[in-house]
């Protein structure tokens, strides 16, 4: 394997996990493009891709994130490239960052259609680079089938050299390889795994929470690895939330006014607590912040109201971090058990 597509029928399949798992799992040298950034990390006034940045970052790549993009904006790619020029730029980026290294991953965007306008879809980067497709697919078990069944009937070998299929996600497993595996590979589909759903991998991390909401931490900075579960807002009053069973559980965030002291307190005190978002800007007592801190329990100041921040929150993707330690084990164990490794290190 000297360069591997990884593309997805649809968005929030799993690409960049698979990814992470194939790499540790594997233990190759290996060099990451991200041709076109879909997930925009502005930092130090440089624009990255965050996967590219994670990726760079996790394995000691030695890339700095902007130069493994191509770019990010379709207009702006458009102007400057046509298909000729476009690959010829893939081919020398690929040629810089696979200096050395076993292999290339390279990670396309949300689905299979994603980038043709400035030919960085996968099929299209397959068709000009000559490289290999790796698909995961995910979502119910009919829109698998349904995704594969189209993928196959329309996406011809002249067309792309799509070589596996991942099928990532699976919630029920067993019934998934029973029922729908055999028309699956009837259809001619290599299926090169099938990992099933584990829940531990779409908590919210702290430290997330707090990028994402471009808040302003200002206790229990080392509580920030914490995972989020459960998501509470504290817009009553203190009796009537210790009466909802949400607010006994573990591993919950709590959002709510940064005037409401009483509700920050209470929240303390109950335990299983992971993270506080007070919103309205509104900086607690100093007796609330040296309460959270000794407890170890960040406290993210955000200047948002506790409607929006929560809507915020609730639509957050649970991205990968480099800190993340307790999911990377997962990802690389599942593709460890469940993806036949020899067979994509030949493709």
């Amino acid at each position: 394997m000297n360069s591997l597509i990884i593309a997805s029928t649809r968005e929030s399949a799993g690409k960049t996990s698979i990814l992470i798992g194939l790499a540790r799992a594997m233990g190759k040298r290996f060099g990451y493009v991200k041709p076109l950034g879909d997930r925009f990390l502005y930092r130090k006034k440089r624009l990255w891709d965050y996967d590219a940045a994670l990726l760079t970052r996790l394995f000691s790549l030695g890339d700095e994130p902007e130069t493994i993009s191509i770019g990010f904006d379709h207009s702006k790619l458009r102007y400057m490239y046509d298909r000729e020029t476009i690959g010829a730029e893939m081919r020398r980026l690929l040629g810089a960052v696979g200096e050395d290294r076993d292999a290339v991953f390279i990670e396309c965007g949300k689905d299979l259609s994603y980038g043709a306008s400035v030919w960085l879809d996968p099929l299209t980067l397959s068709q000009d680079l000559g490289v290999p497709v790796l698909v995961v697919a995910s979502g119910a078990e009919n829109e698998i089938s349904d995704d594969l069944a189209f993928l196959k009937r329309f996406v011809g070998a002249d067309e792309a050299d799509v070589a596996g299929v991942i099928v990532n996600k699976v919630i029920h497993r067993d019934d998934f390889v029973e029922t729908h595996l055999p028309e699956i590979e009837a259809l001619g589909v290599n299926i090169l795994g099938i990992l099933p759903f584990d829940a531990e991998l779409t908590t919210l991390s702290v430290g997330l929470l707090a990028e994402k909401l471009l808040a302003r931490v200002i206790a229990g900075e080392n509580g920030l690895g914490r995972a989020v579960r459960h998501v509470f807002v504290g817009a009553m009053s203190v009796s009537a939330a210790l009466s909802e069973p949400l607010f006994r559980k573990p591993e919950k965030l709590i959002i709510t006014s940064g005037d409401r002291s009483d509700m920050v307190l209470a929240a303390l005190d109950a335990g299983g607590t992971s993270c506080l978002v007070l919103t309205h800007n509104i900086v607690p007592p100093s007796n609330v912040i040296a309460k959270a801190s000794d407890a170890g329990v960040p406290i993210l100041l955000v200047p948002g109201d506790t409607f929006s921040t929560a809507m915020q929150v609730s639509g957050l993707e649970p991205l990968l971090t480099a800190a993340d330690a307790g999911k990377l084990g997962i990802l690389e164990r599942l593709a460890a058990e469940h993806v036949d490794l020899e067979a994509v290190a030949s493709l």
